[in-house]
């Protein structure tokens, strides 16, 4: 099957089986390593792509669900020049990078957020993040800087 998308901005057209998962599509037939598969189950949230501006479980999505449908990964997310952007930044300032595992997964939920909410309380974000296991962090650094971010982006 051929399956269309609009990929990081970029139209993309990829033969694959009609069955095949997003997180297949992107990890094996294109490349794009970001998105991790931890579950399979949609738990625990490092299969993370935003879906037409919604967070979506990749693992739980078919490919041909996305068709001509826009896909952003965290290949997708990068500020000028492909350096980090202020979020990633962020999550690099407050340690909010640990293991890496879950961080495509949580800065992808963190401009999910942003994108419909860019003054987003502790709460709000804790909320937007609960779909998003970390193993390592305990969380607090993610929300700080998800904040930060939010706070950075109201002064530009």
């Amino acid at each position: 099957m051929k399956h269309e998308i609009e990929l990081n901005g970029q139209p993309v057209s990829v033969e694959a089986p009609a069955d095949i998962s997003l997180l297949h599509l992107l990890r094996d037939y294109l490349g794009l390593t970001g998105s991790k598969e931890g579950c399979g189950i949609g738990e625990c949230g490092a299969c993370s792509v935003i879906l037409d501006g919604r967070l979506v479980n990749s693992c739980l999505t078919l490919a041909a669900q996305a068709g001509r449908r826009s896909v952003t990964t965290i290949e997708g997310i990068r500020g000028p020049d492909g350096v980090p952007n202020d979020l990633q930044q962020a999550f690099i300032e407050y340690g909010a990078v640990q293991c890496g595992y879950c961080t495509p997964g949580m800065v992808l939920a963190g401009e999910a957020l942003l994108a419909h909410n860019p003054s987003p309380t502790r709460s709000e974000i804790r909320e937007a993040i609960s779909g998003n296991l970390c193993r390592c962090t305990g969380y607090q650094q993610i929300v700080d800087a998800i904040l930060a971010a939010a706070l950075r982006r109201k002064e530009v």
